[in-house]
């Protein structure tokens, strides 16, 4: 059995995206590769050739990924949400209480992670510790540095 993977609806679209490069134009594209090699004569040493082979395997792999991704997604829309307590979706705000250094970041699905962009996946361990928090609580996240604490400030579905 498979188990649903939590994603927003935004993550579900960018992988669905992602999946329609791959295969509309990408896939297409190296196989156009493929076959230029293989006009030129000479497989075994044709670096051409193994070099669009070696394409093909990598975005077949990542097409066959992203299916299976898509396919046991749980898409859970945080505007059909609301609440103080922390959950799936929640866009958090909370404070560093030894440092007073603020951090907000989202609670997304593991596939549309990106600490850069303030999305951090359910399962990293600032999301663990997180999920159930209501405003004021005070948690605390193991780190390769020791214990740090925190505090909640805000939850926002949005």
């Amino acid at each position: 059995m498979i188990d649903k993977m939590p994603i927003t609806p935004k993550g579900y679209q960018k992988l669905e995206d992602e999946l329609k490069e791959l295969k509309y134009k990408e896939r297409p594209a190296v196989i156009q590769a493929i076959s230029e090699a293989r006009a030129l004569g000479d497989l075994s040493e044709n670096a051409e050739y193994h070099s669009a082979k070696e394409k093909q395997a990598l975005i077949e792999g990542k097409i066959a990924y992203l299916e299976s991704a898509l396919g046991s997604a749980e898409i859970i829309d945080p505007l059909k949400m609301s609440g103080d307590v922390v959950k799936f979706g929640a866009t958090v705000r909370f404070v560093d209480v030894e440092t007073d250094e603020e951090k907000t970041y989202q609670i997304v699905g593991k596939e549309e992670a990106d600490l850069e962009h303030g999305l951090i996946s359910f399962e990293s361990p600032i999301a663990r510790a997180l999920i159930g928090k209501s405003v004021g609580d005070e948690f605390v996240v193991s780190s390769p540095k020791g214990n740090r604490e925190f505090e909640l400030l805000s939850v926002e579905y949005k």
